[in-house]
């Protein structure tokens, strides 16, 4: 499902994102910053079970290829 919509975009922060993310489209540009969004969201939320889930495991044995 897509969304068409008409937004005012600042040009300065959109040339900056388009040379930071080396990509070339302003689509690709809000697609992108809008799956990093969530990304972001989705660590703080886990970061939130910090201390609040029992892990039994060995690291180091994990570790080994």
């Amino acid at each position: 499902m897509h969304k068409r919509t008409n937004i005012e975009l600042d040009v300065e922060l959109l040339n900056q994102a388009l040379k930071a993310t080396n990509l070339s489209t302003i689509k690709e540009v809000v697609h992108y910053s809008l799956r990093e969004t969530i990304k972001m969201s989705q660590r703080k939320n886990l970061l939130k079970l910090k201390g609040k889930v029992k892990w039994d495991g060995n690291l180091n044995e994990m570790r080994k290829v």
